[in-house]
């Protein structure tokens, strides 16, 4: 797993999900055509910006450097009710160490991420997610670092917010797939141990590993007090299995080819995807993770909203310490 027939190709356009519906964002496989990465996530970016000022989502980003949203027990000194009566609201003034984030982007390069069913592989709309999220921090002011892994670490940046880092960065994630296997222990282990400071980690990836080692993994970023923010990046054929005719299947990470047919082998394949994405869901769910799943022909746009929560929400959700420390008592 992941098996792909040979004769592949990837992805249909989809719909943005929710009550983002009512704003326009450009179909993944248009952005595509613009081949420099900074430019397409330069292009993706703006039309963000440029959405939320048409959108019912108004004041959920805009002053998203300078302020936050209010949770009980802030002081209503730092209440600003200027914004509360633009956007019915509350929101707090953040002071300067409040809005420098510490950010680690993980972008998984595995064989299996080389996958499509149509024009989009995993990998290209992987690392234009990645590029996409590195440009709006920047533009934050934010230190944004990367890490590119397959079964280990092959591109590392530390986390920097100076003249020529996104250039390096954007260089970094050019990087074709050239592993096998997905192996998420030892690049999480890697950043956890590396990360002094708290911040926030953003894994990208198909997550095709055993749902014990991102359960520890994950576990261990969090009783270290980091953010994270787990963007599972499918191609949408992988949740529906829509093939008719018997063909060979090319098992990307293993190599192997198996003649399947698929009228056989829907019912045992759409059950042990399922089965995997369930635990996925529970185990980030357990631990406080904000958990996201991107088909390729998902808006892009839509994950800067991801994004935007989930760094809302930061601070908020217990850690698996506080959690393990709940169910003992």
């Amino acid at each position: 797993m992941p098996a792909a027939p040979d004769n592949r190709t990837t992805p249909a356009s989809g719909q943005p999900a929710g009550g983002a519906r009512s704003v326009s964002f450009m179909d993944p496989q248009t952005l595509m055509q613009i081949k420099n990465l900074q430019m397409r996530a330069r292009v993706i970016v703006e039309g963000f910006y440029s959405g939320i000022h048409r959108s019912p989502y108004h004041g959920f980003s805009v002053e998203f450097s300078e302020y936050r949203q209010y949770v009980p027990g802030d002081d209503v000194r730092y209440v600003d009710w200027r914004l509360f009566a633009r956007s019915d609201r509350y929101y707090v003034k953040r002071f300067e160490d409040e809005t420098n984030l510490l950010c680690y982007l993980l972008v998984d390069t595995s064989k299996s991420m080389g996958f499509a069913s149509g024009e989009i592989t995993k990998h290209e709309y992987a690392r234009t997610l990645a590029a996409t999220m590195a440009y709006f921090l920047y533009l934050q002011r934010d230190a944004v670092g990367l890490a590119v892994f397959d079964e280990q670490i092959s591109e590392y940046l530390p986390p920097r917010h100076r003249t020529g880092h996104l250039r390096h960065f954007m260089a970094a994630l050019q990087r074709e797939p050239q592993g096998t296997g997905t192996n998420l222990a030892e690049p999480l282990d890697q950043i956890a141990k590396t990360v002094s400071k708290r911040g926030m980690v953003i894994l990208i990836s198909d997550l095709l590993a055993p749902i014990e080692v991102l359960s520890t993994q994950l576990g261990y970023l969090r009783s270290r007090g980091h953010d994270v923010l787990v963007l599972r990046v499918i191609d949408p054929s992988e949740s529906t299995f829509p093939f008719t005719n018997p063909q060979m299947f090319h098992d990307m990470e293993s190599g192997k080819r198996l003649y399947i047919d698929p009228e056989a082998a829907r019912e045992q394949y759409l059950q042990a995807f399922n089965s995997h994405a369930a635990a996925l869901k529970s185990v980030c769910s357990d631990l406080g993770v904000e958990y996201v799943v991107c088909p390729t022909d998902r808006p892009l746009e839509l994950s800067l909203f991801d994004l935007l929560r989930a760094r809302m929400q930061q601070g908020r959700a217990p850690s698996h310490n506080d959690r393990t420390a709940r169910r003992v008592s």
